[in-house]
């Protein structure tokens, strides 16, 4: 009996628990979700998360598509196929070979016409027709065409082209076309969702996916020193063939033009790899409008070449950090000559907002039209002076305002032998008759300077000390000791500053 009892009393006392813990549960849930805090349970999923988890056999349930967004620009994008015809030289087989031109002579070289074909893409602007692209995959071919989603082609002309920006707009006699919306490429943010249209490896239009990794990017090795670069930076696929087409947001709006990439091979070769850049659409729709008005592009010039300004090279001038834009040469008669910019002026505000580095100035002077009186602030000698000066039109090739990028880290003098540049020498380097200074003729490659320096380099300054002969550059060299040196240096025509640290420094 009391074995039976002692049973009884505990399965009441399991009761009572159980029950107990059934009505703390609904009075701590009933709280819990008056006060809006999130429930759990342990062995099974929210409705929610199951609702989106994938059975055996069955596709997940995704968030939705960006069908919507994509498939109405699709016929806003074309296929830009061209055929350049090239005359190369041969000579007739078989007497180009040694052994029958001993019997028969050097025979004479004949041109021999060939085709070369290229591929791309573009956008349509307006609907009657006009299009965007890229300069490099129309320049100089004979005969373009464009090729619609729906497969009709038609022949194109050339409206006008803008190297510096690597831009051209062409027109094909069509109406009615798809024109995609414009944005706004100031809009963007690192981040931002992308989606690259083109026609990659002429396998037909292809939509990649992917976002805007950076803003602000130059020196992208592409259409010369002397090229505008502002580009958005996308991982978004972009391979060759791609070139022309549109980077879009999830609005449908183009935000960019697709121009180049990095690659296993270089900018511009072989596949993708994550690394691409579009032209900002605020910038081609201005180079655009231009070109649609007028033909040509027409830019403002101040007629100086400028450079970075580096750590090392701040020091030397004293300037408290690393900003503005350096001026490497003011060109005779220029603009910057009439208003007094001198070499070695540090610009640095453009109508009183900073600049932050070369490339900045390049831009905000570029998208100055001619005849405007600008206000510059210059560094110079430890002080700040204000400049007002009236830009000139820029030649379509930039040979005015250009970049030139300040040398890496080097190291003493040591190594590097010079001699006195004389007026053959300079004939031979193809400098005008009355450049001075001390020209390189050899550097140690075991020394950092080989970093730096280069034979047929002339060096017309040291430490701001001008320099016309051996004896003046020994002089400076000694003045400077062991500290590291600041150079002008002229290469090809092409002034710019140096900094060479010691070896350890």
């Amino acid at each position: 009996m009391e074995k039976s009892a002692i049973r009884s009393r505990w399965i009441l006392y399991l009761v009572a628990i159980v029950f107990a813990g059934v009505v703390a549960g609904g009075v701590l849930g009933s709280w819990a979700a008056r006060k809006g805090y999130p429930l759990f349970t342990t062995g099974m999923l929210s409705p929610t998360f199951a609702s989106n988890m994938a059975q055996p056999g069955q596709a997940p349930n995704l968030p939705g598509s960006f069908a919507p967004v994509i498939q109405p620009d699709l016929p806003g994008v074309v296929y830009i196929s061209t055929t350049t015809v090239i005359k190369r030289r041969y000579s007739p087989f078989p007497f180009n070979d040694p052994f029958f031109q001993q019997f028969f002579g050097q025979q004479p070289q004949q041109n021999v016409p060939e085709k070369e074909y290229g591929l791309g893409s573009g956008v349509i602007v307006r609907s009657d027709g006009v299009i965007l692209t890229n300069n490099h995959v129309v320049h100089g071919a004979d005969d373009i065409r464009v090729t619609l989603q729906d497969k009709k082609s038609y022949k194109a002309k050339v409206l006008g082209t803008d190297p510096r920006t690597d831009l051209a707009v062409i027109k094909i006699d069509a109406t009615g076309l798809t024109a995609l919306p414009l944005g706004a490429s100031t809009d963007l943010k690192v981040g931002d969702i992308v989606f690259a249209i083109g026609d990659p490896f002429g396998v037909g239009e292809t939509v990649t996916m992917g976002i805007i990794s950076a803003k602000n990017r130059a020196n992208v090795s592409i259409e010369g020193p002397n090229s505008i670069q502002d580009f958005i930076q996308t991982d978004a696929a972009i391979n060759p063939g791609n070139s022309g087409g549109a980077l879009i947001n999830t609005k449908g709006q183009v935000i960019g033009i697709n121009t180049a990439i990095v690659s296993g091979g270089g900018a511009g070769e072989g596949g993708n790899i994550g690394i691409g850049f579009a032209i900002p659409i605020n910038l081609a729709k201005s180079v655009m409008e231009q070109i649609v008005a007028h033909g040509k592009v027409v830019r403002g010039q101040l007629g100086v070449y400028i450079q970075a300004v580096s750590p090392e090279i701040a020091q030397h001038f004293g300037l408290s950090k690393a900003e503005g834009a350096l001026v490497a040469s003011v060109n005779p008669g220029s603009a910057a000559a009439k208003a007094g910019i001198k070499q070695g002026d540090i610009i640095l505000k453009f109508n009183g907002q900073p600049v932050a580095d070369n490339n900045e100035l390049l831009l905000k002077v570029s998208a100055t039209p001619p005849g405007t009186t600008i206000h510059l602030e210059v560094f110079r000698d430890g002080k700040t002076i204000p400049i007002a000066a009236t830009l000139e039109e820029a030649s379509a090739t930039g040979a005015g305002p250009g970049t030139s990028e300040g040398a890496g880290q080097g190291s003493a003098l040591a190594g590097v032998q010079v001699q006195t540049l004389t007026a053959d020498i300079a004939n031979q380097l193809g400098l005008s008759p009355g450049a001075t200074g001390v020209v390189v003729t050899s550097v140690d490659p075991s020394s950092p300077a080989a970093d730096a320096l280069q034979r047929g380099m002339v060096i017309q300054e040291v430490n701001h000390r001008k320099v016309t002969n051996l004896n003046e550059y020994n002089q400076a060299v000694q003045a400077a000791g062991t500290k590291s040196v600041l150079l002008l240096v002229n290469t090809h025509g092409q002034t710019g500053y140096v900094v060479i640290s010691p070896s350890g420094q």
